[in-house]
């Protein structure tokens, strides 16, 4: 058996293109395009690499993109002080604070600093307290990416068994809550979780974002599984890579995520999604 790869750039495409038609239409009613500001320390490889797709992203589809880049040894103050601004500044409309931060930051202080109202990565516990309890909120755009994808290749998510490992609080919760609200009966393992293949095997869909190249190996695997792999590892030559061993459960899985390519391309276009919600409950709440 060979999985069938869920790539994600088709899908992408589409929904890049369905949001620069949405983001002319804002750009017209408000007099100036919706303006998404990044927030970033400075240090870590993957974020860098992320925040660079983020700006050509917005470019592409025609929303204005704002870095405040910071240095690595920053201190809180000046961080939350950044936050700040941006959340009065009437010309911004959606905020991501890129995770993760240095450890001599205290990232919770940072994510309490934000305007949940322009919080477009959902981290904030406002808008993380709305999906648990099933409501509408800013979902961070890694899971709700890793859904569109499962939506897009018609992957039956009712009454199934899910395993999602991780417990961040920006991908693998938020994956269990969305997955339970799509009706999968959901285990949520994480570093404690004893027997962690034993759990897996059980599973008609295991995602994954630890951040740990080959953690999951073709053993843990149910044959026929779905996997999303949410990894993002960069390695020493450059290249990036998922925390799946890809080579060998691409043998096992029935569907499998490449990395890069597979769920990526879709969270990306995902925070179009949420900037355009952002910027258009900013702008009715204007009057």
């Amino acid at each position: 058996m060979t999985a069938t790869l869920l790539e994600g750039k088709g899908l992408a495409q589409q929904l890049r293109a369905a949001a620069r038609a949405e983001i002319a239409a804002l750009t017209e009613e408000l007099g100036r395009a919706p303006c998404l500001a990044v927030i970033q320390v400075e240090g870590d490889a993957a974020s860098s690499r992320y925040v660079r797709s983020i700006g050509r992203l917005c470019e592409g589809a025609g929303a204005a993109f704002r870095l405040e880049l910071l240095p690595a040894d920053t201190t809180l103050a000046t961080l939350v002080a950044t936050i700040g601004m941006l959340n009065t500044d009437p010309n911004v409309d959606g905020i991501l604070l890129q995770l993760p931060l240095p450890p001599h930051l205290d990232a919770h202080a940072a994510v309490m600093a934000l305007d949940y109202r322009k919080d477009i990565d959902g981290v904030h516990p406002i808008n993380a307290g709305l999906l648990a309890h099933g409501r509408p909120a800013m979902v961070p755009n890694t899971p709700a990416g890793g859904m569109a994808l499962l939506q897009h290749y018609g992957v039956e998510l009712r009454g199934r068994r899910a395993a999602v490992v991780g417990r961040s609080a920006i991908v693998g919760r938020p994956m269990a809550h969305l997955l339970t609200t799509a009706d999968a009966t959901v285990t949520l393992c994480h570093s404690r979780t004893a027997d962690l293949g034993a759990v897996l095997r059980e599973c008609e869909i295991v995602c994954v974002a630890v951040g740990r190249p080959g953690l999951i190996t073709a053993e843990m695997i149910r044959p026929g599984a779905v996997v999303v792999d949410f990894g993002t590892n960069v390695q020493e030559d450059g290249s990036l890579v998922g925390d799946v061993d890809f080579a060998a459960v691409v043998e096992v899985a029935g569907m499998l995520t490449p990395v890069p390519g597979g769920a990526g391309p879709v969270t990306n276009a995902v925070l179009l999604k949420n900037l355009i919600a952002a910027t258009r409950g900013r702008f009715t709440h204007r009057g």
